[in-house]
């Protein structure tokens, strides 16, 4: 796994939880709901071919 990951996950995290609190001071809640949940999917569909990798060397490990 490369370190570069989590520096990208560590600064979607500090821009979508500073684009909320801007959002929600301005009154606009749905906005911020809507914004989180892209920051998350965007963060899962980066994650997601380790999450495969994982399981693929557990498969191999058990010999499934």
């Amino acid at each position: 796994m490369d370190v570069g990951i989590l520096f990208k996950i560590g600064a979607v995290g500090i821009l979508v939880s500073v684009l909320c609190q801007v959002l929600k001071h301005s009154g606009r809640e749905e906005q911020a709901f809507l914004a989180s949940l892209a920051g998350l999917i965007i963060v899962l569909f980066w994650i997601l071919p380790y999450i495969y990798d994982l399981f693929e060397d557990i498969k191999k490990l058990f010999v499934l």
